[in-house]
């Protein structure tokens, strides 16, 4: 394997691993206030539709300007947000079982999804968005006459807003006063509602946001990798973040860890699919591959980890 080859596939790596990326945080984000979210995949879903479905209506309104796919991918956060809130709703509010909420946003997101597609573009995909509003690969000019570099660094906007965002999040969870109400609520709810924390508010915060950062996770994929929604666009992903996030002990920096060795997992299976290498290799098998990672990672690491430990216990304020 050269140089170039190595290259590649790191690349594809930082690719592939940026909407996990956001799926986890998402989960991160969730889970540290005890609201467990299974419903990270639909809300995965419901952001790629948004996202490509107003970047190209967008497109088509106002031309080809600059802010068109910024603003596509900030609609993906706001419905991904919408159904995190729905989730709080049901999970917070009506104190529903976490799970089955989650499970009922999965299907909800596909279905919204695929019937806003139908209703809109009379078809279950969207048209592919046009190069001007997809979003932008910041470095392309700087890197097209160094072919090693750019085929690492040569990344979607939204690959180093997701870095970004790790070490923000990181931040705010360790070393802000939010952060700590957030732990706080997640660990001993009783706790911090003696101290005067609004439990309620900050649960509802957390999956709100939890929400937003999940549909930018189906934006980066739909609006940069893909450049179209289709119902089969999120498979899987939003249930691999939610290992990524339990392989990395509910922390940014581990979910971090966790989301690149997925991505280069997907980085692998795409070579091997491309060269001399894997020609003997059955397509199925290599599509596996990502998912069988996944269930070993559980295996070997889920029982070594523990969630917070308020995670999917809905809480019951004291009004005595």
């Amino acid at each position: 394997m050269e140089l170039r080859d190595l290259a590649i596939i790191l690349g594809t790596t930082l690719m592939y691993c940026t909407p996990l990326i956001y799926g986890a945080l998402a989960g991160v984000f969730s889970e540290n206030s005890g609201v467990v979210n299974i419903g990270i995949e639909g809300m995965m879903t419901i952001g790629a539709f948004a996202g490509t479905a107003s970047g190209f209506l967008l497109q088509e309104a106002f031309g080809n300007v600059w802010w068109v796919p910024l603003l596509g991918f900030i609609i993906a956060g706001i419905a991904g947000g919408l159904f995190g809130l729905l989730h709080a709703v049901a999970s917070v509010t009506f104190k529903a079982d976490q799970v089955i909420s989650g499970i009922a946003i999965n299907f909800l997101g596909g279905g919204v999804g695929i019937f806003l597609a139908r209703r809109i573009f009379a078809s279950t995909t969207t048209p592919a968005l046009p190069l001007e509003s997809k979003i932008s690969r910041p470095l392309h000019g700087l890197l097209k006459d160094s072919p090693i570099l750019a085929s690492v660094f040569d990344q979607f906007s939204t690959v180093y807003f997701a870095f970004f965002l790790v070490a923000l999040s990181w931040y705010v969870l360790y070393r802000t006063k939010l952060g700590l109400r957030i732990r706080a609520v997640g660990e001993h709810p009783k706790a911090a509602d003696t101290l005067g924390i609004n439990v309620y508010k900050i649960r509802y915060f957390s999956v709100i946001l939890s929400g937003i950062l999940a549909g930018f996770g189906g934006a980066s994929l739909s609006m940069a990798i893909v450049a179209n929604f289709r119902p089969t666009l999120i498979s899987g992903q939003g249930f691999i973040a939610l290992a990524a996030m339990i392989f990395g002990k509910w922390k940014p920096q581990g979910a971090l860890v966790a989301c690149l060795l997925f991505g280069a997992t997907t980085a692998i299976q795409i070579y091997l699919g491309g060269t001399e290498a894997g020609a003997g290799i059955s397509t199925h098998l290599l599509s596996m591959i990502p998912y069988v990672v996944t269930i070993f990672v559980l295996i070997g690491f889920g029982g070594k980890t523990s969630a917070p430990a308020a995670s999917g216990a809905a809480y019951e304020k004291d009004e005595r």
